[in-house]
């Protein structure tokens, strides 16, 4: 067995492992296993020497290869293998395996920490068993906020309040509360951009946006906010918004300012909810 760690050139398929996969065993029947894990680091000239070496010695040597990228492992070596996905886990799999980890170590967790287990980790059980642990030490007792802390992920009270500066706020205001609230709590923008792509793309539910009218028989300007209703955003605008936010996502994978992304992101929001209001 190989890991990644290892010098795995091509001088070790020529040397170790051509040496074992050559050779029989005496005492027994059966395979030799080589399993070399995170292969897709192998070089090309590597994968091309271990080709040779897993066709010539078909008959007492099996190998497994272990790879993240698919993409990074030659055609020639697809060829010669069957190939088995392993997809992230589904929550109804997670859930026991987390609560006989729970019960075993005696952990004091909440069941809206349970379910902020399973939404962070993605599928991936190390994971969500790395921020159960992390979480545990840091607080003591696991809860959706404490495990939101602990990660460094914005809490869903975070993304609300966001929601309802950019949609109800003027641009200003909204700008200077979210930069404290980013700067207060270290939040990236791309974290709270993919939290608030969530929300948009379910459809906007849950989110109040007020409309500020003037009343002109009054001898002073008065402005009167009513709640226009939970923001249902109509298809066509949801459509728009949505390349916008993807546009945003691009840039700064690209490197961008976060500053100036950030103003986009409210710009677009703004933009939005005048639409909204205008249709209404």
């Amino acid at each position: 067995q190989l890991n990644a760690s290892d010098d795995r050139g091509i001088d070790i398929v020529r040397g170790p492992i051509l040496s074992f996969a050559s050779t029989r065993t005496i005492f027994k029947k059966g395979f030799k296993l080589v399993i070399l894990d995170e292969a897709d680091a192998m070089t090309q000239d590597a994968q091309n020497a271990l080709r040779r070496v897993i066709e010539k010695f078909t008959e007492n040597t099996r190998f497994c290869l272990i790879c993240n990228y698919l993409s990074k492992i030659i055609p020639a070596l697809q060829s010669r293998c069957t190939r088995f996905r392993f997809g992230p886990l589904t929550p109804e799999l997670m859930v026991p395996r987390l609560q006989h980890v729970i019960q075993e170590e005696g952990v004091d967790v909440t069941e809206d920490g349970m379910k902020a287990l399973v939404t962070l980790s993605s599928g991936d059980m190390r994971r969500a068993l790395n921020i159960l642990q992390s979480t545990s030490m840091a607080f003591g007792r696991v809860t959706e906020e404490n495990v939101y802390t602990c990660t460094g992920h914005p809490l869903k009270s975070d993304i609300a309040n966001i929601l309802d500066w950019m949609l109800n706020q003027d641009f200003s205001t909204a700008y200077r509360k979210i930069m404290e609230l980013k700067t207060l709590k270290g939040l990236a923008l791309q974290d709270i951009l993919t939290e608030i792509h969530l929300f948009v793309h379910r459809g906007g539910e849950g989110v109040r946006l007020w409309m500020i009218l003037e009343r002109p028989n009054f001898p002073l300007p008065l402005t009167e906010c009513f709640l226009l209703s939970t923001v249902n955003f109509p298809p066509s605008i949801r459509i728009q918004l949505l390349i916008k936010l993807a546009d945003i996502e691009y840039r700064l994978a690209a490197g961008t300012s976060e500053k100036i992304q950030l103003s986009s992101l409210i710009a677009a929001f703004q933009v939005t909810r005048d639409l909204v209001v205008a249709e209404a």
